[in-house]
């Protein structure tokens, strides 16, 4: 009876302190983290180990520390937002390095048109995150660059939750109406100086979309704040009330 009790009994949701103590000197943004916001990100880390798969393909393998990385910066948008933010799917895949996905598309006349794009990363609106190693490995590398590949698909991710995606995650409906205007006036401004060739503080990818400019903008809190408040000052004080103070700020 009580063997079988055992079993009933949920996983422990921790990890080995001193693999976390290792990931955290070795990932700038954990290292950089006051103990209590650690402590915390440590708790979200060892829920997504729990609960999600890390599924390396081909010829990669990860080993436990690289796991923990893994988890540790796909939580790290969570640090505010809880563990919600991980609802509605199970599984992270990790190529070595970039990927490729063919991709179609019907115009307007029926025409279809088909292509291959090279990816870094991606979300699918109810299925997997997938990440390549190579660039979670590169972000570690040069931290203050403005890129973090993990943080800019988790963002979809929390984007998605409310049933669109559109570049606003679920928030208070006053706060929500605010966020839409300042991220739309920022997006358009962005957009007219990427059409006009003028050289952008952020990422020019921002502007291909409202959704890729909430997660181009999210890379630039955790990675270059200093930037992203410069350019967007509205932009980067919603994201700090959303995702808590940059590690770097």
């Amino acid at each position: 009876m009580f063997d079988w009790l055992q079993r009933l009994r949920p996983t422990p949701r921790t990890i080995d302190p001193d693999l976390w103590r290792a990931t955290r000197a070795a990932v700038p943004w954990l290292s950089a983290l006051d103990d209590a916001r650690a402590t915390r990100l440590e708790s979200l880390a060892a829920r997504f180990l729990h609960e999600k798969a890390i599924t390396p393909v081909g010829e990669l393998r990860l080993d436990p520390q690289q796991r923990c990385t893994l988890a540790a910066l796909c939580c790290l948008p969570l640090l505010e937002f809880g563990a919600r933010g991980l609802r509605g799917w199970s599984q992270l895949i990790v190529y070595p390095d970039a990927f490729r996905v063919n991709r179609s598309h019907v115009d307007a006349a029926g025409v279809l048109h088909e292509w291959e794009d090279e990816l870094i990363g991606e979300a699918w609106d109810a299925g997997p995150v997938i990440l390549s190693w190579a660039d979670v490995a590169a972000d570690c590398d040069d931290p203050r660059a403005g890129f973090c590949v993990a943080v800019h698909e988790i963002a979809h991710k929390l984007d998605v939750l409310d049933g669109v995606l559109d570049g606003t995650p679920p928030l208070p409906s006053a706060w929500q109406r605010g966020w839409a205007r300042d991220f739309q006036q920022a997006f358009d401004a962005l957009a007219a100086d990427v059409d006009a060739g003028r050289e952008t503080a952020i990422d020019g990818y921002a502007a291909e979309a409202p959704e890729e400019f909430f997660a181009v903008a999210s890379e630039y809190h955790f990675s270059d704040p200093a930037t992203l408040r410069a350019a967007m000052p509205k932009v980067a004080a919603h994201l700090e009330r959303f995702y808590g103070a940059s590690p770097f700020a």
